[in-house]
């Protein structure tokens, strides 16, 4: 069947100069890739040069084409922290006229050659985290705590809603912080705000960014900071079983780390975190569950969540309890 968006990918024009050394006809060239005839002679005439048909140039000269329709809305999901690979891949997933992440990257440099500034959209890399050390760490020492050892296998392989890993983000100087939870199958996010990184305070925080959501919780993977120490009143509150990372293990919560990084975006380390509002956090943390996902087949945490609760996978509303 033949695809409704007009685009040809560089897939499908390497494997146009693969037929047409082979010597296939236009029209069996079009049946392999599902495309029309029209479309095929089209690229031809399009962008063949002295040297033949070659995909690289034919990919370059396409990128050029970009309409105006297609550049806005490229830059309108910039503008919302969208990475050029999510912008390109959701393009995709939902048919129409796209463009790849490299001509998005093209266009991004581009502009800034000429002074623009959609460069600042584009995330920037982490840096490595420094390991604690030491004799005086006394992160291990909470009451209850249940090594991840414990935790059953199921939550290992994603194979249901409802799995969380939870962590805290301190702001520079200590000054205030965010208790974070990362659900493990759909990726979305919770956070909330804390004055000081206390056990008391943590619990608090955590039973209210997770009212209304009792319902998507089997178990939470704490980090092993004492800030945690009070978390059987979280699973008291979230019907959960908890479980702690080893000390110095941040990859046993990996999702959480990359959860707090996609944070940091908006909260940077350099910033003290005891000025900032919940309106504030409540629109970081919209636009990150509403940011697609290579690993959900750019589909974002809210829609997958949706999608298992019209499917009765789960019986709670995101659209109430994560976007309300």
């Amino acid at each position: 069947m033949a695809r409704s968006y007009t685009h040809l990918t560089p897939e499908e024009r390497y494997y146009i100069r693969k037929r047409l050394k082979a010597g296939d006809s236009l029209s069996e060239i079009a049946r392999l890739i599902g495309r029309s005839p029209s479309t095929v002679s089209r690229e031809l005439k399009r962008n063949t040069g002295l040297g033949g048909y070659r995909p690289k140039q034919a990919q370059r000269l396409a990128d050029g084409r970009l309409t105006e329709s297609v550049r806005s809305h490229v830059i309108g999901k910039l503008k919302l922290d969208w990475s050029p690979e999510q912008i390109a891949g959701r393009m995709r997933l939902e048919g129409g006229d796209w463009v790849s992440h490299e001509t998005i990257h093209r266009m991004v440099w581009r502009d800034r050659r000429e002074g623009g500034d959609l460069h600042t959209c584009l995330r920037h890399s982490p840096r490595k985290r420094r390991k604690r050390y030491g004799k005086n760490d006394f992160r291990g020492r909470i009451p209850g705590r249940v090594d991840i050892s414990e935790r059953p296998p199921i939550v290992d392989a994603r194979a249901r809603f409802g799995d969380w890993e939870g962590d805290a983000v301190i702001g520079k100087g200590h000054r205030g912080g965010l208790v974070t939870l990362a659900e493990r199958k759909s990726r979305a996010l919770l956070a909330g705000r804390i004055a000081r990184k206390t056990k008391a305070e943590t619990a608090d925080a955590l039973r209210r960014v997770t009212k209304g959501l009792e319902g998507l919780f089997d178990t939470i993977t704490h980090d092993n900071g004492r800030e945690f120490s009070d978390h059987a009143l979280v699973s008291e509150a979230t019907g959960s079983d908890a479980y702690f990372a080893r000390p110095h293990h941040s990859w046993e919560r990996g999702l959480n780390e990359h959860s707090n990084g996609l944070l940091r975006q908006y909260f940077p380390k350099s910033m003290p975190l005891d000025q900032v509002t919940d309106e504030q956090v409540r629109r970081a943390v919209h636009r990150i569950n509403n940011r697609p996902r290579k690993c959900l087949a750019f589909k974002t945490p809210i829609e997958v969540l949706q999608s298992a609760y019209d499917s009765g996978e789960i019986t709670v509303s995101p659209s109430v309890a994560l976007e309300g």
